[in-house]
């Protein structure tokens, strides 16, 4: 083999093996902004806005509102009347939720933060045991109680629920909580004091 050739298949596996490396952190980057771990394990974060189609769905379910307890009822109600099917193994985005006609808590929450988000409507996840639902933050809604962070009333959406309404009853003790999750950083939101009241 001639020195050139030598040296041109060396630069060739350089820089596949430079690509390699940056396509395997960029994987990992990926992964890293999907995935958060708790008390029971992995969770696969799948929020998404980005489907046209989940857009104009939003849209139109909230055109008859004029404020943000309606467009969070409405969004809440569509959501919750997906029929209920456990998967197993993975969490589906959004749009694959809305294909396949069914989802578990996973797939539903993850489909009714994504609709709240493209409203501009803050939301988090809750980590309890084997579950996970929404909460947001509202003005006082009469007649319900709310799961207080440092103070500030949150109130729960059960996507699992059928017709549920804004501040589904917490079926879980307060240090049951295992984590608040921001959706869309996939960050664990510290707080001093949780409080349901």
């Amino acid at each position: 083999m001639k020195p050139f050739d030598a040296l041109f298949i060396k630069g060739i596996m350089a820089l596949s093996l430079v690509g390699f490396v940056y396509i395997l952190s960029q994987s990992i980057a990926v992964s890293n902004k999907r995935q958060i771990g708790t008390q029971e394990g992995i969770y696969a974060n799948k929020v998404s806005t980005k489907s046209k189609v989940l857009q104009r769905l939003t849209h139109t379910l909230t055109a008859h509102c004029t404020h943000k307890v309606c467009k969070v009822q409405a969004l809440l109600d569509y959501v919750s009347n997906i029929p209920y099917k456990i998967n197993t193994f993975h969490t589906n985005f959004p749009q694959d939720t809305l294909a396949l006609g069914y989802g578990d808590c996973d797939d539903k929450s993850n489909l009714l933060i994504s609709m709240l988000h493209i409203l501009g409507i803050e939301a988090y996840f809750v980590l309890v045991p084997k579950h996970i639902f929404v909460i947001v933050p509202l003005e006082r809604v009469e007649g319900k109680v709310a799961l207080y962070i440092d103070g500030r009333a949150y109130y729960i959406l059960e996507t699992t629920a059928k017709g549920s309404s804004i501040g589904y009853p917490l079926r879980y003790r307060v240090d049951q909580i295992h984590a608040v999750i921001d959706p869309f950083s996939n960050q664990k939101i510290p707080f001093e004091r949780l409080e349901y009241r």
